[in-house]
């Protein structure tokens, strides 16, 4: 299982994320040996979060051979025109090592900022995954739905990889959503606050059974696990802080149901106990995003929790 690391674009203590700490932040995965960077994208949260695809603009080149994610990009939100031409231009800047995360997102709240219904979001992102396709991959005929279309659409400078870079979609691993991954995705992106290890196992079993079935090998497809919430310390009372200060509120859950997940907050050994059964679930990439210390949690993180795993 190889490591990424998100971009921390949330303000958890409030002080806004500042581009020194993002570029030093950026740098500091790269040296401990993180194999890729990611960014995450929200209009609306319940606390400020920095725009995601202009974060990951703003440090890409501290990140020396990271591959650089968007983990993810919600292009029914920001259009799938307007999308493409950030995703193409990231990967022009990155000299051709972006994979793209896009999701329909679950925040009622952006769709009503940008006045689009939010129950019309899955139709609506069934186009735009086909649109982004088309933008970004030179192999791809141009797309035309109810919704969407980019005929007489064509992006300059394209993406640098040919013939175009990979495209994963989020799912939190329902039927549907599993099934949308099969037809239209290069790879699946899971979310690690709203599954478990014995959740993404049988999920991954009926991916490959909906793989084979839409004519594609299973063996070989890519998956990832984001927004792995990271915090490693071996006092009791500092985890419990975490869980109940800064996620429970975050996230607007009870801290009952975050401690029934498997997020590696506490002490080193049991952060790697919960990474390795995701492990042995089959996850292949895991994304953390330190909440707090982010520097010093990187470190930890490599140190203590990923030799154990």
């Amino acid at each position: 299982m190889e490591y990424g690391a998100h971009l921390p674009l949330i303000e958890l203590d409030g002080g806004s994320p500042s581009l020194a700490l993002l570029r030093d932040y950026a740098s500091t995965a790269a040296h401990l040996g993180y194999r890729s960077l990611s960014a995450n994208d929200h209009l609306l949260f319940r606390k400020p979060w920095l725009d995601g695809p202009t974060a990951l603009a703003a440090v890409v080149d501290r990140t020396e051979q990271m591959t650089i994610a968007t983990t993810v990009c919600l292009p029914v939100i920001r259009g799938p025109v307007q999308a493409a031409k950030t995703l193409a231009a990231l990967d022009v800047l990155s000299g051709g090592r972006l994979v793209v995360g896009i999701s329909a997102g679950s925040s009622e709240r952006d769709y009503a900022a940008v006045g689009v219904p939010f129950e019309e979001r899955w139709p609506r992102f069934e186009e735009a995954a086909q649109a982004l396709h088309a933008l970004l991959h030179e192999d791809r005929p141009p797309f035309a739905g109810t919704f969407y279309s980019t005929e007489d659409v064509v992006l300059e400078p394209p993406p640098v990889q040919r013939p175009g870079p990979p495209i994963w979609i989020g799912s939190w691993g329902s039927r549907p959503g599993l099934r949308r991954v099969a037809r239209l995705a290069d790879g699946w992106l899971a979310s690690a606050y709203n599954t478990t290890p014995d959740t993404f196992r049988a999920g991954l079993a009926y991916l490959g059974e909906q793989l084979a079935a839409a004519g594609r090998r299973p063996e070989g497809f890519p998956n990832g696990l984001a927004t792995m919430w990271l915090h490693v310390t071996e006092r009791r009372a500092a985890a419990e802080r975490v869980l109940g200060d800064v996620l429970a509120p975050m996230l607007n859950r009870p801290v009952e149901a975050l401690r029934a997940l498997s997020l590696p907050i506490g002490p080193a050994e049991l952060c790697a106990e919960r990474l390795t059964a995701f492990s042995r679930a089959g996850v292949q990439r895991v994304f953390v995003w330190p909440l707090g210390d982010e520097l010093e949690q990187l470190e930890l993180f490599q140190e203590r929790v990923a030799p154990l795993v």
